[in-house]
């Protein structure tokens, strides 16, 4: 299957191609500043130190999409998702929580209608 040809880094200046929006430099800098400017604080707030020691230690136990794992298929997770989101009184519990590639949890996100307009 071909793949599609590389562009230009958005980054303004930067000459470099890439698969992505940036090049990797530029990914770096692009999600820090989305972080410090962009992104809500409460949102930060509830992301923390201990929700990346919870998200590691549970795709340890849960190394493949629990989606696509139930149709057959073996997919690494990359996203580790809230059944019941935070902004809806659900926890961190591991029984709120799911492994997933990042395809599976964007067709969630667009389901419920909450991401991506």
């Amino acid at each position: 299957m071909p793949r599609k040809p590389k562009r230009p880094c958005s980054y303004p200046g930067c000459p470099r191609l890439t698969d992505g929006r940036f090049c990797e430099e530029h990914e770096k800098l692009e999600n820090k500043r989305y972080e410090k400017y962009d992104r809500d604080p409460a949102v930060r707030r509830r992301y923390g130190r201990a929700w990346k020691r919870i998200r590691d230690s549970y795709v340890q136990t849960h190394p493949v999409c629990e989606l696509c794992q139930h149709e057959g298929r073996l997919v690494p997770t990359e996203e580790v998702h809230h059944k019941i989101p935070l902004s809806e009184g659900g926890t961190h519990a591991r029984d709120n929580l799911i492994a997933l590639c990042k395809s599976c949890h964007a067709r969630i996100h667009a389901e419920r209608g909450d991401r991506w307009g």
